[in-house]
């Protein structure tokens, strides 16, 4: 369900090669090219803190020039000499605390600032970076993840997306606040996260004015540009929802409404089951784009129109919302901890597969157990660290799923459910890994369960382990139920939605792996 970055052994050994040997390190004062994230070692930048973005853009669709003002507020966490910012477009000044800054951009994506007065441990910079732009014919690591529209563009992409739109740093570690003020012409919409605080036009122009007030990914904002249907309202509690659709949807544009048109209600639902609603919108859209992910871009989720070549499709739009508890507001320390995103959102499409009669999560979690024998390659990928290769493989979502449901075995229903709504709380616009949840989860539910996440999350194997006498399944596999042993269950009736998902995930993943 998600586009994402696959590196070649090779240019996964340069990169490897073109970063520092740990020992030396970046030379004192220098902030590090990267926040040793060892999926992707150049990602973010160490040294820095940023707690707000205001974004000041002027989009021209005909030609997809962007020009841009990015303002950084941030606080230095080291003494800095020289900081990176990740970005890819060209440009023309930099600014920091009102004065000109030498710059200059290595590799694929850093951008390197030398302020005119170096930033001593604990003060706070404004960052001021003017550039411009044509993202679409803009390559980094032999892609780009900017999507060009008859009409406009999209920035949408996961695990990087900003650098073709504004400079970062560009890691979930590193959260804040966004306003983003974008110039179109007339007749021409703008769309981003949160909510949209003014729209102005004047000369044949109009601004667009979006903010987003509580701490977001870089990965996670986004920005769409072309012409829109526009649908708005409130959840029947009350929350803002804003969803916009492609002019030219074609044959796609009835399915993408009669599920996206459902957030409100969805939203409402998930709550019952992970708390309040983190954020102040809620909302999709869907874009005439050719790609084949949708993706929880914060308040605003982005869906491909192929997500609904088959019909409706509610369980992927509880998928996307379910993310803004998990993955959106708490959201991952290091890509390695990608289960706390997917496992969960794919747990909540078996949790609304209940709620819609179409197969319990128990039934489905023993129909993707019964699929996939000892010795399947599904079993090889642990969803716990999958490597940067097998981020997103299909693994990772649905034996993701099957450890929750384990975990619900385990522990009980009242614990487990009072897990599933506590997390978010605890965690709440902040990030967190996957030992931090074990500790959580052993806190609430008072027992031990490094065995059963190591069996289910960290181990490349079909597990096998017997239950501990959990209601005499002594030949079930730990965690799951007794018919989950040898037989073949029936295919839940949610599965083939479900599926369809799937089905367009790993046509994503295959298309970009032959790419890249």
């Amino acid at each position: 369900m998600r586009k994402r970055l696959i590196v070649s052994l090779a240019s996964a050994a340069a990169l490897l090669l073109a970063v520092p040997a740990a020992a030396s390190g970046p030379p004192a004062g220098f902030g590090a090219a990267g926040v040793g994230d060892p999926y992707y070692p150049t990602y973010g930048n160490g040294g820095y803190d940023v707690s707000h973005y205001d974004l000041h853009l002027k989009y021209q669709p005909a030609t997809d020039r962007l020009e841009g003002t990015a303002t950084l507020l941030a606080t230095a966490t080291q003494n800095l000499s020289r900081f990176n910012l990740d970005f890819a477009l060209d440009v023309s000044e930099v600014l920091v605390n009102g004065r000109a800054a030498r710059f200059a951009t290595t590799g694929e994506q850093e951008l390197e600032v030398t302020p005119a007065v170096p930033l001593a441990q604990g003060a706070q910079a404004t960052i001021v970076v003017r550039y411009a732009g044509t993202p679409s014919k803009v390559s980094r690591y032999g892609f780009t993840a900017w999507l060009r529209t008859p009409d406009g563009g999209v920035a949408a992409g996961e695990p990087e997306s900003a650098w073709w739109w504004f400079p970062s740093n560009d890691h979930p570690s590193d959260k804040a606040t966004f306003d983003v003020s974008v110039l179109v012409p007339d007749g021409t919409q703008a769309i981003s996260n949160g909510i949209l605080t003014s729209q102005r036009s004047s000369l044949g122009w109009t601004r667009y004015s979006w903010r987003e007030n509580k701490p977001q990914a870089t990965y996670l904002a986004t920005l769409a540009i072309g012409h829109f249907d526009i649908s708005t309202g409130t959840t029947p509690g009350g929350l803002p929802v804003f969803n916009a659709y492609s002019k030219d949807l074609g044959e796609n544009a009835g399915a993408a409404r009669a599920s996206v048109e459902r957030t409100g209600e969805l939203v409402d639902w998930l709550s019952g089951y992970f708390g309040p609603y983190p954020f102040s919108s809620a909302g999709g859209y869907v874009p005439n784009v050719p790609t084949g992910f949708a993706l929880e871009t914060q308040t605003r989720v982005f869906y491909s129109p192929r997500q609904f070549a088959s019909g409706s499709n509610s369980s992927v739009v509880v998928h996307e919302l379910a993310h803004q508890w998990y993955g959106d507001s708490v959201s991952v320390q290091h890509w390695s901890d990608i289960w706390l995103n997917e496992g969960f959102a794919r747990y909540a499409q078996w949790l609304w597969s209940e709620h819609e009669n179409e197969g319990t999560a128990q039934e489905l979690a023993d129909y993707v157990y019964a699929t996939h024998p000892a010795g399947d390659a599904f079993w090889n990928v642990k969803p716990g660290d999958p490597g940067a290769e097998n981020q997103f493989d299909i693994a990772v979502y649905d034996r993701g799923a099957l450890a929750i449901q384990a975990l619900r075995n385990t522990v009980g229903d009242t614990a487990f459910f009072e897990i599933l709504k506590g997390w978010p709380a605890e965690r709440r616009y902040g990030n967190a890994s996957i030992a931090q949840f074990q500790a959580y989860a052993e806190r609430i539910s008072g027992r031990p369960l490094g065995d059963l996440l190591q069996t289910w999350l960290f181990t490349a194997a079909r597990p096998a382990a017997p239950a501990a006498g959990a209601k005499g399944q002594a030949e079930a596999p730990q965690g799951l139920s007794a018919s989950a042993a040898p037989g073949a269950p029936r295919e839940p009736r949610s599965w083939k939605q479900i599926a369809a998902t799937n089905a367009v995930h790993e046509h994503e993943h295959a298309r970009e792996h032959g790419a890249r």
